[in-house]
């Protein structure tokens, strides 16, 4: 399939335009929800950054989330081990937090009072952090891996690629035990079908966006 697939080759700054123009276009109701999803090695919270930015030049208001911030305790992630590649993609994110404290104020009949970050996975406690509100017409950034196929709610997605030998060669070897949790997120979930733009990076200065 791999094989098959055909790249449309873009400039980084091209890919930033196309996107946030398709985020401003596409707003439908009060806020919109956005997701940078990717493996650590992508660099999604980088990408995340600049849509943002990019976002709040053209007068609208952000809020910038990263999934990190909404894992769930130490106890849970590490029930079967540090280095368990089904937890890393079953256990880890704390999916009800995001619903709850993120999304759900962000959805129909919520009030924009948006909790930014929930758990602090270094210190592996509460962060305690303030709700912050998000005017109407603005849009959630969040960043992540694994983050789509999870019935999160999101109104446009961004899934930045990378070929297995590319994911292989990019990821530090204390971290090769992940590989197969993202392997089975591209079997399972999909997410170069999912996303509203799926984006080859494997090198990230020549993104190319899937073509259908």
């Amino acid at each position: 399939m791999i094989g098959s697939m055909r790249f449309r080759p873009v400039t980084p700054d091209l890919l930033l335009i196309e996107v946030t123009e398709a985020v401003v276009t596409r707003a439908g109701g009060p806020w919109t929800r956005v997701a940078v999803d990717g493996a650590p090695p992508t660099d999604p919270g980088g990408f995340a950054d600049r849509l943002a930015e990019e976002l709040r030049v053209r007068g609208r208001p952000v809020r910038r989330v990263s999934a990190s911030d909404f894992l769930r305790p130490a106890s849970v992630r590490f029930e079967h081990g540090r280095t368990d590649p089904d937890a890393r993609y079953d256990d880890w994110l704390d999916r009800g937090g995001l619903i709850r404290e993120v999304f759900d104020p962000l959805g129909p009949g919520g009030d924009g009072r948006v909790l930014p970050t929930l758990w602090n996975a270094e210190t592996d406690r509460a962060t305690r952090a303030e709700y912050v509100e998000l005017p109407a017409g603005g849009v959630l950034v969040l960043d992540g891996e694994l983050l789509l196929g999870r019935g999160l709610p999101f109104d446009c997605s961004v899934h930045l690629w990378l070929s297995p030998a590319a994911l292989r060669r990019r990821t530090p070897e204390a971290d090769a035990w992940s590989l197969p949790a993202f392997e089975r997120y591209h079997t399972t979930a999909h997410p170069l079908a999912v996303a509203d733009f799926p984006v080859r990076v494997d090198d990230p200065a020549r993104p190319a966006l899937l073509e259908d």
